[in-house]
């Protein structure tokens, strides 16, 4: 089996490719590797979609790299193969973005990308540091995971989405941000799993060996 993380020049991949390589060896999950390459995104059995920056830049750099895009979007569209997306890139499965600009998203998750408004004016944004999830609904991206269990996020903007029953998880802040959606094959985290210890590990274990 073949994990493709996809470098679309859209962020650091070299912590994202650490981490999966190792839950790759102890699942038994087969290669990762971390690809330009649309013909190997094609191939491949598992897709990651990571993203640094701001939703516009990220969207363009994505659509910029043709070749990974339309690769992208046909293995999992019509090849249903499954799909992570993570921070910006879990935002960029949204309906449209609203940071600096409207911009589209590739739609697989009805709703909106939207600045964090806390109402306790204390807490600052970015929404920065460790934060204890709220599992909404069972996924098997949980075995092994509880409410209470904290990861780590970065961001300024969160995904405000449509249909409740694709907000997986969530976290407080002052107001509920979402951390996890999904449906059929896709998946999207709004914290770094490889930058959250061992439950972002096992998460990332848990994405590898998943059977949609």
């Amino acid at each position: 089996m073949l994990t493709a993380i996809i470098d679309y020049e859209s962020g650091n991949l070299h912590s994202a490719e650490k981490a999966f390589q190792r839950m790759a060896t102890e699942t038994g999950a087969g290669e990762v590797v971390v690809t330009s390459d649309a013909d190997v995104v094609a191939k491949a059995d598992r897709l990651v979609l990571p993203g640094d920056g701001a939703f516009p830049a990220c969207a363009a750099e994505l659509r910029g790299h043709k070749g990974i895009y339309e690769a992208m979007v046909e293995a999992v569209e019509v090849h249903g193969r499954p799909f992570l997306g993570i921070c910006v890139g879990m935002q960029l499965m949204a309906t449209t973005g609203h940071e600096y600009e409207e911009t589209a998203g590739l739609g697989w998750i009805s709703g909106d990308v939207v600045k964090i408004t806390p109402t306790d004016s204390h807490l600052k944004v970015p929404h920065m540091g460790w934060n204890d999830l709220i599992i909404d609904h069972p996924h098997p991206v949980f075995e092994g995971i509880t409410s209470g269990d904290h990861c780590y996020f970065v961001h300024s903007y969160h995904f405000r989405v449509t249909d409740p029953a694709e907000r997986l998880a969530h976290v407080d802040y002052a107001g509920d941000v979402t951390a996890v959606i999904g449906r059929d094959t896709m998946l999207g985290m709004q914290f770094h799993p490889e930058k959250s210890q061992h439950i972002g590990l096992r998460m990332i274990g848990n994405f590898l060996t998943w059977k949609p």
